[in-house]
C-alpha cells in the first residue's frame, strides 16, 4: 500500500462519501477491536478514531483510512486490513489534538503502510 493511499479508502471498501460512520463496529483480521467514535480528515489524512472499550484499557487508536478493506452498511461493520495486535502496537493515541497534529498522522500512516498485507475474516 504506497503511503499516498493510507488515507483514502480502497476502491472497493464500500465507502460511500458522505456516509457518517459513527458507532459502526470496526474489525481486525483476527477480531472485534472497538467502535468507531469519529472520523477526520485533516490535511487529507483521512482516518478513523476508533473506541477500543475495555480492549485496551479504555484507549482510543487511529487507524487510517486506507487500512479499511471493507464497510458493510447494513450490518454497521468496519473491517481492516490489520491484526488486532497491529492496530494494539500503532503509535499511542493519547489526545484529540493528535488527530490534527501533521508529525503524529505521518508517524501513524508510516507504521500502518510498513504492515505486511493481510486476509481478512469474518470477525
Amino acid at each position: 500500500m504506497a503511503i499516498d493511499r493510507i488515507w483514502s479508502y480502497a476502491p472497493g471498501s464500500g465507502h460511500i462519501e458522505g456516509q457518517d460512520l459513527t458507532g459502526f463496529a470496526v474489525a481486525a483480521t483476527d477480531g472485534t477491536i472497538g467502535h468507531v467514535d469519529r472520523e477526520d480528515a485533516p490535511h487529507g489524512m483521512r482516518h478513523l478514531v476508533v473506541d477500543t472499550g475495555v480492549w485496551v484499557f479504555g484507549r482510543s487508536v487511529l487507524v487510517p483510512a486506507g487500512v479499511v478493506t471493507g464497510i458493510d452498511t447494513q450490518g454497521r461493520k468496519i473491517t481492516l486490513g490489520c491484526t488486532r495486535g497491529d492496530a494494539k502496537a500503532a503509535p499511542r493515541f493519547q489526545t484529540d489534538s493528535e488527530t490534527r497534529d501533521r508529525g503524529y498522522l505521518t508517524a501513524v500512516g508510516d507504521y500502518y503502510d510498513r504492515l505486511p498485507p493481510r486476509a481478512t475474516t469474518s470477525a
